[in-house]
C-alpha cells in the first residue's frame, strides 16, 4: 500500500465512506504473471462481489524480477566468502519480492547479481523511524569488504567457470 484516501478528514463521519482510493504496488518474484495482474485482480474482485472497484495499472516503470540460479558458481563462492568473514552460515533465499532495478544489471548487462542484506526485521526500513544498529553496520561492512577481497582473489576463476564452453 503506497497511499490511500478514504472519508473526509475535515468532516469525519461514524460510517463506512462511500468512496476510497488506493495506490498499491506489487512486489513480485520470477514467474509471477505481472503483465496480467490487473486482469487477474479484476477477476478476483468480480468473483468476490466487488464489481464496483475500479482497477487501473499504474503508469511508470516496472522493476522486473530477477533470480540467479542457486547452483550458479557465484552463489557458492559468495556463501563461502560470507561464512569465512562472519564465522556464521549465511541463509540462502533464492527468491524474494522487491522493487529494485536489478534487471538493468542481470538482464541488460548480463551480470550475475547477489543480494546481501545489511539489516534486520525490526529496522522499519523506509519508515519514519527507520534505524540501523551499529553492530549490524559493522557486520555489513565486514561482509562487503570480505566479498570484495575474495572477489579480487577468486573472481577471474569464477568468471571463467561461468563462461559457456566453446562450441
Amino acid at each position: 500500500m503506497l497511499a490511500f484516501l478514504t472519508g473526509n478528514p475535515e468532516g469525519p463521519l461514524n460510517a463506512v465512506p462511500a468512496h476510497a482510493t488506493a495506490t498499491l504496488q506489487l512486489r513480485f518474484v520470477v514467474g509471477t504473471d505481472w503483465e496480467n495482474a490487473p486482469a487477474i485482480l479484476r477477476a478476483h474482485l468480480d468473483r468476490h462481489g466487488f464489481p464496483m472497484v475500479e482497477v487501473r495499472p499504474a503508469r511508470g516503470e516496472v522493476f522486473r524480477a530477477t533470480r540467479l540460479a542457486v547452483d550458479d558458481p557465484w552463489v557458492a563462492w559468495a556463501m563461502d566468502s560470507l561464512a569465512r568473514t562472519t564465522g556464521k552460515a549465511p541463509a540462502l533465499l533464492p527468491n524474494i519480492g522487491g522493487s529494485l532495478p536489478n534487471d538493468a544489471f542481470s538482464d541488460i548487462l548480463g551480470m550475475p547479481t547477489l543480494w546481501v542484506p545489511h539489516s534486520y526485521p525490526a529496522c522499519s526500513q523506509h519508515a519514519p523511524d527507520e534505524h540501523l544498529l551499529a553492530p549490524v553496520v559493522r557486520e555489513g561492512l565486514a561482509m562487503m569488504a570480505g566479498l570484495f577481497w575474495d572477489l579480487g582473489e577468486a573472481g577471474p576463476a569464477i568468471r571463467a567457470a561461468r563462461r559457456p564452453a566453446a562450441a
